[in-house]
């Protein structure tokens, strides 16, 4: 199990990382968010969880390891797997999960691509007991930092599933609602994310 990592960052794209260690480039899948705070040639540390299939060995990183283990905890409810896990991840903070889990937000969590209404039932329902202590007064999605906003949703949107194209319909999109201070990118993500739902 290979529970961190920490080097040099040698590579980024818009779902994962290339963290040199010891010599040997580990290729971690991330969500925008935290490819956004990484830098290329600059050290950085991730807390990581290995899930292993038949075929393949798939790294997964995260900021820090109460992000880790709210990834892990995710896909012990049924119907969820990695990705879907990294979905969340991308869109709510761990305490907007905890939250939203806690207090029975299925619209909160429906906002994730890959989750309708029954699947956020069932989370609520199988991982309500051990979700853990809730933070009072947490709202909001995960931070992107860096960079121009349009960028930053579109990475995103992409690193989420969606094509180029339809990432660039939706950036435009919420582009022409902009009017005066641009709100924070996680407001503008969820707006984007929101446009694509309806046109699945």
């Amino acid at each position: 199990m290979i529970a961190s990592v920490r080097g040099m960052v040698t590579a980024t794209g818009p779902d994962h990382a290339v963290i040199e260690v010891g010599g040997v480039g580990l290729a971690v899948q991330c969500a925008p968010g935290t490819i956004a705070d990484l830098r290329v040639g600059q050290p950085a540390r991730l807390a990581t969880s290995l899930v292993v299939r038949e075929d393949s060995l798939t790294l997964y990183g995260f900021a820090d390891d109460d992000a880790k283990s709210l990834f892990e905890l995710l896909q012990t409810a049924s119907g969820v797997g990695p990705r879907l896990a990294q979905a969340v991840l991308a869109v709510h903070t761990p305490d907007a999960v905890r939250k939203a889990i806690a207090n029975a937000d299925t619209a909160a969590l429906t906002r994730v691509p890959g989750i309708g209404k029954k699947g956020a039932e069932r989370l609520v329902l199988e991982l309500r007991d051990r979700i853990g202590p809730v933070p009072v007064g947490v709202d909001g999605a995960a931070g992107v930092t860096g960079g121009a906003w349009p960028e930053q949703v579109r990475q995103a949107l992409i690193g989420l599933g969606w094509t180029a194209g339809q990432a660039d319909q939706a950036v435009a999109a919420v582009a022409e609602t902009v009017d005066g201070a641009t709100p924070p990118v996680p407001v503008l993500l969820k707006q984007a994310i929101r446009l694509l739902g309806r046109t699945r």
